[in-house]
């Protein structure tokens, strides 16, 4: 697969400046992609790339990640970052588009989708669903993840070894993504967090101590009325089978596939699988052709 360079841009929400990246043509079908807790925009290159030459796709580095500001006041919610999202639509100037998003980033498009139907015109959701940020292995291996990041290594070497221990499932190629767009190297020659490591975990947390602060998708998902794919990992600890075949028997709206060879990543842990899966989707709803 040959990647192809992005272009990028700027938009404001709020008193933060956010920063987005693109492929593909400006007058093709636009498609929005939501990366995940700890995640990036570039983590959709590959993906991005695949379906560059049918398709708009827009990637934002969300709150605190990435190129975008920090929240100083550690507003890492749901509310704030679909917020967001509706800054960034406007931005574009988008009537109708595509919405895909990864984990965290899934959540949000649920959220952003129950609230503007209209603009929405097809969900891709990776690997959650309701329950899976308070109830799963996963969410506890999230917080005990969080609790165990350092705020700096002393070189490159123990940063990858970090991601490589969390994320042992992850290709080397997207490894090395993780390296360069989560990571810096800081004056003193140790490797410190390009993101808000301390205010995206401390959300977290406290998300963890107090579930009702997070939002309850079974309302939202069971209101889906546009095409919708969940992708699962077949190695997931964070969606289960029994719910995406629940979802699906209660909204027929919605579709799933699993991905094997993957667990919670699954378009880092095996994203030929993952690009399968997406491809199939969107050939039924006839948009971006790569053919």
């Amino acid at each position: 697969m040959s990647i192809c360079q992005p272009g990028e841009g700027e938009f404001r929400s709020g008193a933060l400046t956010l920063h987005y990246v693109e492929w593909g043509a400006k007058d093709a079908p636009p498609v929005i992609l939501l990366h995940g807790l700890r995640s990036y925009a570039m983590t959709w290159e590959p993906t991005a790339s695949f379906f560059a030459s049918g398709l708009r796709l827009i990637a934002l580095d969300q709150r605190g990640r990435g190129d975008s500001d920090w929240d100083s006041g550690h507003d890492y919610f749901t509310s704030a970052y679909v917020t967001d999202l509706e800054a960034l639509v406007a931005h574009l100037g988008l009537d109708r588009f595509i919405l895909i998003g990864h984990s965290l980033g899934g959540a949000n498009a649920l959220v952003y989708t129950a609230r503007h139907p209209e603009k929405v015109s097809a969900l891709v959701v990776e690997d959650i669903g309701p329950g899976s940020s308070s109830s799963t292995e996963g969410a506890k291996r999230i917080v005990r993840e969080i609790e165990s990041t350092p705020s700096r290594f002393d070189d490159w070497d123990a940063a990858r070894q970090f991601w490589r221990d969390k994320r042992p499932n992850i290709s080397e190629a997207a490894l090395n993504s993780r390296l360069k767009y989560t990571l810096k190297e800081s004056e003193d020659g140790s490797v410190v967090w390009k993101y808000d490591a301390e205010g995206i975990g401390r959300a977290r947390m406290e998300l963890a101590r107090r579930p009702e602060l997070g939002v309850d998708l079974w309302p939202v998902v069971d209101g889906l009325s546009c095409p919708t794919l969940f992708i699962r990992g077949a190695q997931s600890d964070f969606l289960s089978k029994s719910t995406v075949q629940e979802m699906s028997r209660r909204n027929p709206n919605i579709a799933w596939r699993e991905v094997g060879n993957a667990g919670h990543y699954v378009h880092d842990d095996n994203g030929a699988g993952f690009v399968i899966a997406l491809e199939d989707f969107l050939r039924k709803l006839r948009v971006g052709q790569t053919e």
